[in-house]
């Protein structure tokens, strides 16, 4: 929320500069984004007098005109708004000026016409379009006729006062209005302060006579409504924009603009009816009926949802509460008679329904943090009186109440002593009584005790602790004591899990690949790819985007995502890996189960070209390599295995196998599918996904060392035959099993399927390393036990050895 530091000085006695007032605020109460000068940046920018104009000889819409802007001689102006004319006061950017975005004006000529300036816009001297009036968004701004021409403009639209940005956390709602901001200044800068009272002068019929409310106090613990007749459209006064459009908000007309700038003073958002428009003279505030709709002010129109509160008159919905009106009781030209309502909403069923329509609004805000619920018939009251004073309006007799439900004070008990323990501090009964007071709160002494009754306006205080921070802030979070911590120290660890997942990240990155962190929110359909197991989705009940409205239960395709990020920048060769959860949900439970996986995905190559080597891209067997190595620095005790997978549908069926440890499934690698490549828009792709909870959970292999062996080793080399479906792995355990003691190795170095092996066979070839750690091996025992090798081989899997 912009809040004018000018207007802030009408109600406090400040000596200090606004960027010093930012920066006590953000200090004591709620940050502080940015502290603005509107007029900042611009020079030499006046207000003209347009005495006369005349078209352009060479341009249709071009005007040539003579303006005053205070010097003895007028200026001549080419300017092609739309909306230039003679008598007008306008904004003029003299020669040698600066616009918005430090744009120089210099004098010119247009289509051969000299032209000594120019005539601007709002926007064109740094306005945002979203704060422009209406009539001159596609035009020139017209300053109020009392404008002395060569003056600067900067005060006739209060571009020289300062803007300080609150970022309001949902805590503090109070302070989303002028009132509220000045209770929390007054308690810093220990000063009293007087806020307005309105006087409404009445006039005409009781308003009983004329409307009724029928209000489900549910939905609406307090709803009132009052009715001005008679009254008179027109633009706002200028001090009134200035306040609006400084705030953010547009201008619309008097009507309107009071109701904004009530909710910006008091904190209490207000809507403007056309009485006129009513079906009827009741007004029901109900939760929509099935098939309902709306059309918004925005001319949106919307399909109301059950849960929906809405305003409505005997025929139809009008308004949906808290947060934007409807359309056909608007206020429009031909307007008499408004209905101005000042309510309390039940603040879930707005939040709801601001997230469901998409319309979070100025009204729906505060309705969500909660509003002054004493304030409302004062900002009531204080509508129609401006409405009476700025429109000519006839205040009708009295509110109509439909419901008045104001809650009951929080009331809280704190020590002194508690207090000064809490803060370390050392401060007096009358310290803390005071800084309470200065809050608006009511105190009562006893003995050591306070009795604190807490204004309603500040619905989040409801303990002793919340009361704490309140004296601490005021008192000053810089006045507290620093102190060393006292008491027995001890030294932190990590636990097991925390280790493990610490050394797989340090595995990972050894291995080459990049840590990445992905959204666990995705599409229903990227969830559903690359499952482990059988799950249920989980969808968000309030989703921010259609792309982020599902829980993962997986981690590649999260990964392929920032593939595909970086080569549509032209990054071909990408390595990362993911350690984070995954969501699986049982049919009929609410909440998913969390399980920790990590993922790797690969494409292009791992390693890059060099002067001694090509480049090599990555294939299923450097993947699985990656994949061994991190499960043996994870020194995971059991048998690994890989095991051929063709049911995966977004795997490559002939490139694709499950990690089994002891037989029990932990994860997958192996090549995305070229029609799934081919959806994520990237090229080949490698990837793995691991339970890691699952290896967080096995046990683990103690590390052990042992002396390097003094003794030469010995190698034999065995070529065979085998048929096509005997694996490498059956192979290596059976010569590992049947090796004798001093097998140390078994290493695959060829196979050939060639026009030289017959049909259905290959031959492989190994290399077996022998070697006794405690003396010199002789050739008889390497040659006894490569015999038994042999023999196995052949008798087993019906190799032929070559």
């Amino acid at each position: 929320m912009k809040i004018s530091y000018n207007w802030i000085k009408e109600y406090l006695d400040l000596n200090v500069k606004p960027a010093d007032l930012a920066e006590k605020i953000e200090r004591t109460s709620v940050e502080v984004d940015d502290v603005t000068t509107p007029s900042d940046g611009l020079k030499k920018i006046v207000v003209g007098h347009v005495l006369s104009l005349e078209a352009h000889p060479d341009s249709d819409h071009l005007h040539i005109c003579q303006v005053d802007v205070g010097e003895d001689e007028p200026l001549q102006i080419v300017c092609g708004a739309p909306n230039v004319a003679a008598g007008q006061n306008v904004i003029v950017a003299l020669p040698g000026s600066r616009i918005a975005d430090n744009v120089k004006i210099k004098k010119s000529k247009m289509r051969g016409v000299p032209s000594a300036g120019m005539i601007c816009a709002l926007q064109e001297i740094g306005f945002s379009e979203d704060v422009v009036p209406k009539d001159y968004v596609d035009g020139i701004y017209v300053l109020p006729a009392d404008a002395t021409p060569g003056d600067d403009v900067y005060d006739y639209l209060g571009m020289n006062d300062s803007l300080i940005d609150l970022d309001v956390t949902p805590n503090r709602g109070d302070m989303l209005s002028l009132f509220g901001t000045l209770h929390d200044l007054a308690a810093i800068y220990d000063q009293p302060v007087t806020l307005d009272k309105p006087e409404v002068k009445e006039a005409g019929a009781d308003i009983a006579d004329q409307l009724a409310v029928h209000v489900d106090e549910q939905l609406s613990p307090q709803y009132r409504m009052r009715l001005v007749k008679n009254v008179k459209l027109a633009p706002s006064p200028m001090w009134l924009q200035i306040r609006l459009w400084n705030a953010g908000l547009r201008p619309i007309n008097n009507v309107v603009d009071i109701t904004n700038y009530i909710m910006l003073k008091y904190g209490q958002p207000l809507h403007a009816f056309d009485y006129d428009k009513f079906a009827g003279n009741d007004v029901y505030v109900r939760t929509a009926k099935a098939g309902e709709k709306l059309t918004t002010l925005d001319e949106n129109d919307h399909d109301l949802d059950e849960s929906d509160i809405v305003i409505a008159d005997d025929k139809a919905p009008i308004a949906l509460a808290g947060v934007m009106g409807g359309l056909s009781t608007s206020i429009q030209a031909g307007t008499t008679t408004v209905a101005i309502e000042a309510a309390v909403f039940e603040h879930d069923h707005i939040r709801k329904t601001a997230q469901r329509h998409n319309l979070h609004t100025d009204a729906s805000q505060r309705f969500e943090r909660g509003i002054n619920q004493t304030g409302v018939q004062e900002a009531l009251d204080a509508a129609a009186q401006m409405m009476n004073e700025l429109a000519d309006g006839e205040v009708q007799k009295g509110s109509v109440v439909g419901s008045n439900n104001i809650p009951e004070p929080a009331v809280i008990e704190l020590t002194l002593t508690h207090v000064n323990t809490v803060l370390g501090t050392d401060l007096s009964m009358d310290q803390v009584t005071h800084i309470l007071e200065s809050l608006g709160f009511k105190v009562a002494v006893h003995d050591d005790t306070l009795t604190v009754t807490v204004a309603v306006r500040r619905n989040d205080i409801h303990i002793p602790a919340d009361l704490l921070e309140e004296i601490a802030r005021i008192y000053g979070y810089d006045q507290l004591p620093a102190t060393l911590p006292t008491g027995r120290m001890t030294m932190g660890t990590l636990t097991d899990k925390q280790r493990l997942m610490r050394a797989t990240r340090h595995s990972l990155e050894g291995l080459g690949l990049n840590q990445a962190i992905s959204y666990a929110l995705t599409t229903e359909k990227k969830a559903k790819m690359f499952m482990m197991q059988a799950s249920e989705t989980t969808h968000l009940a309030w989703p921010m985007t259609v792309d982020h409205a599902v829980l993962r239960m997986n981690l590649v395709s999260g990964l392929l995502d920032d593939i595909a990020y970086n080569s549509a920048r032209k990054v071909k060769d990408v390595a990362l890996y993911e350690q984070g959860r995954v969501f699986y949900r049982e049919d009929g439970v609410d909440r998913p189960s969390e399980e920790e996986h990590i993922a790797g995905a690969i494409t292009g190559t791992l390693m890059p070209e060099s002067w001694n080597q090509p480049a090599k891209a990555v294939d299923f067997y450097q993947m699985k390599g990656i994949v061994a190595a991190y499960l043996k620095d994870m020194a995971v005790n059991g048998d690994i295995t890989y095991v051929p997978n063709t049911d995966m549908p977004e795997m490559h069926p002939g490139r694709t196998a499950d990690i089994l440890i002891h037989g029990h499934r932990i994860g997958f690698l192996g090549q995305i599918h070229p029609l799934v490549a081919k959806k994520f828009k990237i090229a080949a792709t490698y990837v793995f996904e691991l339970n890691l909870q699952a290896i967080i959970d096995m046990p683990k292999q103690e590390n052990q060392y042992d002396v390097i062996s003094r003794y030469p080793a010995i190698t034999r080399d065995i070529a065979m035959l085998v048929d096509n479906d005997i694996t490498n792995d059956q192979v290596v355990a059976l010569i590992e099993r049947r090796g004798g003691a001093f097998l140390q190795s078994v290493k695959l170095f060829d196979v050939y399927d060639g026009v030289k092996v017959p049909k259905g066979k290959k031959s492989l070839a190994y290399t077996l390393t022998y070697q006794d750690k405690h003396e010199t091996l002789v050739d008889d025992a390497v040659t006894q036990a490569f015999e038994k090798v042999s023999k196995r081989l052949e008798d087993d899997l019906g190799a032929q050895i070559r």
